[in-house]
């Protein structure tokens, strides 16, 4: 069995599946070239994370391909049901990255709350010259704790949120399309753990009107989940992260309540317009915003691709049997 792990894969990963047998190709093979590399080089298993789109030319054009695996939650680049009824299996790590997304939700927070986003920027330009103006600037700061978190989707990653915001000792509210309850354990450095049983609401209305942090944790959807209906049911003074995906915020209607101050601030690790996201969001004072690094971490990473390989060893017994 051969794999092209053409965004790259894991050392961990890598050795995993050399370990098993199988050979990696770690080839960065361009969108317009990887149907010719694939079939010139026999590759049973392509594995991409967003950079590399697998929609149904490939599928059509490369008979070899058995697994397509996807090194993250969404498969949006991908045509996941096509390459099944071709009979490729397609796979993911749902999990893998779920502490790292919601640990940036937690860092664009206290970053908002704090104005750090905006005091890194200014110190090193004012900071000798207006150090008590920039003080005094900053000084409208909140903490987290006993504030409400309000968590738009209950996935893998809106259930580490919850559980961050549990343990920080904010309160939780959870907003989904269908109510439903879960079970949630938070582990401790001394083998301790403690359950909280959450259940999630659909009144949007209720959910909006007293969340003071509020976290978008969603697939990919056709249409805003947050607009100017949602915006004008938000308490004043409201902050907002999305590390979701692009397209599930009005980037343009979060800017007028930004300057209405309706939003007191907002993070966006996503973007409607990626990779060139919109200059007025680039330059507002009052966004902290990151190049959509929610599952860039070194752990993160290896735990992606010790999962595909897992996956793949597994797939591969399968087969042999």
């Amino acid at each position: 069995m051969k794999v092209l792990a053409n965004d790259g894969i894991s050392l961990a990963g890598e050795q995993a599946l050399k370990e098993a047998g199988i050979e990696v190709l770690n080839n960065r093979v361009a969108q317009d070239h990887v149907i010719k590399f694939i079939n010139e080089n026999n590759v049973d298993v392509l594995l991409v994370r967003s950079a590399t789109k697998v929609k149904q030319d490939i599928i059509d054009a490369c008979p070899g391909l058995s697994i397509i695996g996807r090194g993250g939650i969404g498969m949006d680049n991908i045509d996941v049901e096509y390459a099944r009824s071709k009979g490729i299996k397609v796979i993911n790590t749902p999990t893998a990255s779920s502490k790292s997304v919601a640990e940036l939700v937690f860092a664009h927070f206290f970053s908002l709350a704090r104005f750090l986003h905006e005091s890194n920027r200014l110190m090193p330009l004012e900071g000798e010259t207006h150090f008590n103006a920039l003080k005094k600037s900053f000084h409208n700061a909140y903490e987290l704790s006993g504030k409400t978190l309000g968590v738009i989707g209950f996935g893998s990653i809106g259930q580490e949120v919850v559980k961050m915001g549990i343990a920080l000792g904010m309160k939780v509210k959870v907003l989904t399309r269908k109510p439903r309850t879960e079970v949630l354990t938070l582990s401790f450095f001394d083998g301790q753990t403690v359950n909280f049983e959450i259940t999630s609401t659909n009144d949007t209305d209720a959910f909006l009107k007293d969340a003071d942090f509020i976290s978008i944790n969603t697939p990919k959807t056709n249409e805003y989940i947050i607009d100017t209906p949602q915006f004008e049911k938000m308490k004043d003074g409201v902050y907002i992260v999305n590390t979701a995906r692009g397209g599930v915020i009005n980037e343009v209607t979060l800017l007028d309540f930004i300057e209405s101050g309706k939003v007191m601030g907002a993070a966006l690790d996503v973007f409607e317009n990626e990779p060139t996201p919109e200059l007025p969001l680039l330059m507002n004072p009052s966004l902290s915003l990151s190049p959509h690094v929610g599952g860039n971490t070194v752990d993160a990473q290896e735990k992606i691709g010790l999962e595909l390989a897992e996956q793949i060893i597994k797939l591969k017994k399968e087969t042999i049997q």
